[in-house]
């Protein structure tokens, strides 16, 4: 693996940061939406008794009177709170496969440099920049695939948090407002 890596080039660097950062969010996504689905899919009046800490706002909003359009700007706020970090994934989905390509562009120079300061050829002179070129592409793309299928995995999570919080507001203000 290390081979690999070193025979990629210095591009394989920002690939392999990539990867860890791109890995290090999914993972805390994964657990943060765990945790936010576990205290909010149950029946209300359970969720109301634990307080979840992500209701908090809207709660506290409902206790000073907010109207319905203070509230959805507190939702959207949490909502935006719970995508934070999922910008970051999309933004290493598209990158990493640019840098891929980048070493493939670098390799195939290196590759054509050999060619043009050598009177005659043979296959092995250009291995090294074809070496090169072909392992930062699979290492973007091997990179790019799966942290983009994490990110849209969390961003259909995102949304059925959203939901729900939509949800429980919804039927919290309608409690507040009917008196119940």
């Amino acid at each position: 693996m290390i081979d690999f890596i070193l025979k990629g080039g210095f591009l394989m660097y920002p690939i392999l940061l990539c990867s860890v950062a791109g890995l290090a969010i999914i993972i805390n996504k994964v657990i943060q939406y765990r945790g936010i689905f576990r205290s909010i899919e149950r029946p209300l009046n359970e969720v109301l008794k634990t307080r979840p800490l992500i209701l908090m706002p809207i709660i506290k909003g409902l206790e000073v009177g907010c109207d319905e359009q203070e509230l959805s700007v507190v939702g959207t706020r949490q909502v935006r709170e719970t995508e934070r970090g999922l910008s970051w994934l999309g933004l290493i989905a598209t990158i990493t496969p640019l840098l891929g390509l980048t070493g493939t562009v670098i390799g195939m120079i290196k590759a054509f440099m050999v060619i043009a300061t050598s009177t005659s050829v043979n296959p092995s002179m250009l291995a090294g920049g074809i070496w090169e070129a072909l392992i930062t592409t699979a290492a973007g793309l091997l990179v790019a695939i799966p942290i983009s299928v994490g990110h849209h995995y969390l961003e259909k999570q995102a949304d059925d948090i959203a939901f729900l919080l939509k949800e429980i507001t919804i039927s919290l203000y309608m409690r507040c407002r009917d008196g119940v």
